[in-house]
């Protein structure tokens, strides 16, 4: 049998860190989930963000100047990954040209 647990959907806060340029907004906004880096770049916790502060990481999102920050999804703990993971393809023996070797 599979808990309930198992199969709760979380949200996690992420960073893309080509956007984001330091500014610091959200790390002011969110201090329970985000600290300053030297340079004023987000550390966001790997956690799922606690129910009661969806509603403020929402409106850090939206507060963010170069909308570098987005929740992911997560349904029961395991991250929705589109593509190829790393080393797909390695093990059929294609050379570099996609000869078997």
């Amino acid at each position: 049998m599979i808990s309930r647990a198992a199969n709760a959907a979380t949200e996690l806060l992420r960073v893309d860190p080509i956007a984001c340029d330091g500014r610091g907004l959200c790390a002011e906004m969110l201090p329970e989930l985000i600290t300053p880096d030297d340079w004023g770049f987000p550390i966001i916790r790997d956690d799922a963000v606690p129910a009661h502060l969806l509603g403020d990481a929402r409106a850090t999102i939206r507060a963010c100047p170069k909308l570098a920050l987005r929740l992911e999804h997560r349904q029961g703990g395991i991250q929705d990954r589109r593509g190829p993971g790393p080393g797909a393809g390695s093990s059929t023996g294609a050379g570099r040209h996609g000869r078997l070797t």
